[in-house]
């Protein structure tokens, strides 16, 4: 085992269970000798090159423990993304400090990240041990079965449609929900998991690994309102047209760009605004409402599957063990063992880093409107215990007959 001191850092988007992955390393670390000091990095990779740390040797393990509970990112995030020169300038700091073991908890370009790094601590002949530690929404990291953050983010979609279909069903006409998720639909898809009984929404469901065209959809929606009176879709923001252009960009006047260049998708309301526009003037329906989850996904407080916070927490504390006993780098990934059990190994960097997964086939019905079960199969162990029941009136067989309308 190497001397000195562990750092841990988070990056990305904050999910409902990424402090367990926190807690999990902090706590599991402090058990070694071999380590001096733990320190956490302030706003992710940003915090390193920075020198902004907090020596979490001090906390305590109870506070720690609540931390663990709490949603968000306690540490801070960032969505800086690094190249070569960042990532030297990231060693740099690590080498100054005597770090032994880097910790970053994050999705693909975070382990992208930790790839870099470590290939730059073995030019350097210098011993850092460099573990990616997986977290997203998306569920779109390779090598993974699922990823921490998707179930409980999942669980969230789930109850928000189940609660959307009930309004819908008091109310008809047409409800729209964007949901997060640039390349991969499984976020998306997760929506179905709201439905109970046959006629229950959502109706239609559009993710990223189909093509989206808007007069089908159209065509989807009025088939829809004919047979149920009412309809309920689920959309991705990644939804995009044969050439790839995302469908927002092809309906907007104006879109916004991101640090990096990319289309802003989430936060805007422009898809859901627009998607509506186009309900209301071609199809002629007058009530139609249109939404976008948006940031309340990722990190909603009370909807948090305990699943997700019991395998948040060891994809922690299998990092640090990894590194300790193996001595090795590598980014955890959690693989499904039995109907509903996990194990958890550690893959090449490079296996992961800046590859995205997105939605096999066999998750996706043949129109591409809808999730097979498979999918459901799939989904359900993750979404944890105490998932919400909803029940009906059984207005069939309880009709009173009528006297002045017969």
């Amino acid at each position: 085992m190497l001397q000195g001191k562990v750092l841990v850092a988070q990056g990305g988007g904050p999910t409902a269970v990424i402090n367990q992955s926190l807690v999990g390393a902090v706590l599991e670390s402090r058990k070694f000798r071999n380590v001096d000091l733990v320190y956490g990095a302030l706003h992710g990779v940003r915090g390193i090159v920075d020198e902004q740390f907090l020596d979490l040797t001090q906390e305590t393990t109870h506070n720690l423990e609540m931390v663990a509970e709490t949603p968000s990112s306690a540490l801070g995030s960032t969505r800086d993304k690094p190249d070569l020169k960042y990532c030297q300038e990231i060693f740099k700091v690590l080498k100054a400090h005597g770090i032994a073991y880097f910790f970053y908890i994050g999705g693909n370009d975070s382990s992208d990240t930790v790839r870099i790094v470590s290939e730059e601590a073995r030019k350097a002949s210098y011993d850092l041990r460099c573990i990616h530690i997986p977290k997203t929404i998306d569920n779109d990291l390779v090598e993974n079965d699922h990823t921490p953050g998707f179930p409980s983010a999942a669980r969230f979609v789930a109850q928000a449609f189940m609660g959307a279909n009930l309004d819908n069903r008091a109310l008809p006409g047409v409800y729209l929900g964007v949901i997060m998720g640039r390349h991969a639909g499984f976020l998306t898809a997760a929506s179905a998991l709201g439905k109970k009984f046959p006629d229950d929404g959502p109706h239609l469901i559009y993710m990223p690994e189909r093509m989206f065209e808007v007069d089908r959809f159209l065509t989807d929606v009025k088939a829809t309102m004919d047979k149920y009176n009412r309809c309920v879709v689920a959309v991705s923001e990644g939804v995009h047209d044969a050439s790839g252009e995302p469908i927002v960009t092809k309906l907007a006047t104006e879109v916004e760009k991101d640090a990096h260049g990319n289309v802003q998708l989430s936060g805007t309301g422009a898809l859901a605004d627009l998607l509506t526009e186009e309900i209301k003037n071609k199809l002629g329906i007058k009530r139609v409402r249109g939404d976008t989850l948006g940031y309340l996904q990722r990190s909603f407080a009370g909807c948090v599957s305990d699943v997700d916070q019991r395998e948040a927490r060891e994809v922690g504390e299998k990092a640090v063990q990894y590194a300790m006993w193996e001595n090795r780098d590598g980014s955890v990934a959690i693989q499904r063992t039995g109907f509903y059990s996990v194990d958890y190994k550690l893959v090449p960097l490079e296996m992961v880093a800046g590859k995205t997964k997105t939605m096999p086939d066999e998750f996706i019905n043949a129109a591409g409107t809808d999730v097979t079960d498979a999918f459901r199969l799939y989904l359900r162990p993750l979404l944890g215990s105490r998932m919400p029941d909803v029940f009906r009136l059984r207005t069939g067989s309880t009709l009173v007959e009528k006297i002045l309308h017969k």
